[in-house]
């Protein structure tokens, strides 16, 4: 098992920097004048220009500009936006709300999809098993630029169930209906792999055995079968914790959530590069973690996986 981490540690950080790379080679390949797009329409004087471009370095070569970062990032330092704003200070606003966000919106989606799902396979051919295909489609169908305002139209506007709108500091209920908004996106494979899932287990042979020895239907379905099953749901359950971490920039902006997908979104059509390349590498280095609690969960779930 440590053999197994210190592997994939190694691996991460190779990750990290080749992902971060290539974050930076894009976005430096795309700039033609950062600092006129921050200023808009507005006129800007050379000495105000000439400080700037010495500022972000913007007058050396992509390389010397990765080194620039890379350098700061190992020291603590993410930089400053094209704003003048410490990237560490919009870090610290940005992502608490996120993962409040994200955290409330993969307990959703675990729990209905988890419970619904295993109940559609128990259930398999009957109405509510195919009613829940019905909807399943149907959510992987709508994308989430209709689903985010459609829901705040109607529970947020139109019902006055939730609040239309949320702030930086806002409450669990505030947080409540943007976080199903970003459940619904993710709902449909995870119910759809649990029900597969189950349904592949309730017909092998250990099922039958348990069965032979007296065990309740209910205690092989919900101790057994789930635990075996529970492999592949976990692992879409990680992607999709850090999809949701990402900020679901379409959520955030309808919802006016002052998040990582907000503040992505204005980087992006601002052109501020140190920006976006400091928000994506949280996210490469969430996605990273993510995925080795993923794998590390498997042997907690099935004993007979072992990292040697």
């Amino acid at each position: 098992m440590f053999r197994y981490i210190v592997r994939r540690l190694l691996q991460m950080v190779l990750t990290f920097f080749g992902a971060t790379f290539l974050v930076y080679a894009l976005i430096f390949a795309n700039q033609n004048d950062p600092i006129q797009a921050l200023a808009g329409e507005r006129p800007i004087t050379e000495s105000q220009r000439l400080a700037l471009t010495q500022r972000y370095h913007l007058d050396e070569g992509f390389f010397m500009q990765y080194w620039y970062y890379i350098k700061g990032l190992l020291t603590g330092d993410f930089g400053t936006s094209l704003t003048g704003r410490k990237i560490g200070d919009m870090m610290v606003d940005a992502w608490p709300v996120t993962a409040r966000l994200a955290l409330i919106a993969i307990v959703i989606a675990a729990v209905f999809s988890v419970t619904f799902g295993v109940y559609s396979a128990i259930r398999r051919g009957g109405l509510f098993d195919n009613l829940s295909l019905v909807v399943t489609l149907v959510l992987l169908a709508m994308p989430i630029v209709v689903i985010a305002p459609l829901f705040q139209l109607i529970f947020g506007i139109q019902l006055g169930w939730f609040p239309p709108t949320a702030t930086r500091d806002a409450t669990f209920w505030q947080l409540l209906l943007p976080a199903i908004v970003l459940a619904c996106i993710v709902i449909a494979p995870e119910m759809r792999v649990t029900r597969t899932s189950v349904v592949e287990n309730l017909r092998a042979d250990y099922v039958r055995t348990a069965r032979a020895k007296g065990l309740t239907r209910m205690r092989v379905i919900w101790v057994h079968v789930l635990r075996n099953s529970l492999i592949p749901v976990i692992t879409l359950i990680g992607v999709d914790l850090g999809s949701l971490l990402a900020g679901a920039i379409v959520t955030e902006h309808v919802f006016n959530i002052p998040g990582v997908g907000f503040n992505l979104a204005r980087a992006i059509n601002t052109e501020d590069g140190p920006l976006v390349v400091g928000f994506v590498s949280i996210l490469v280095i969430l996605f990273l973690f993510i995925n080795l609690l993923v794998d590390l969960l498997y042997a907690a779930l099935d004993p007979r996986i072992r990292y040697e």
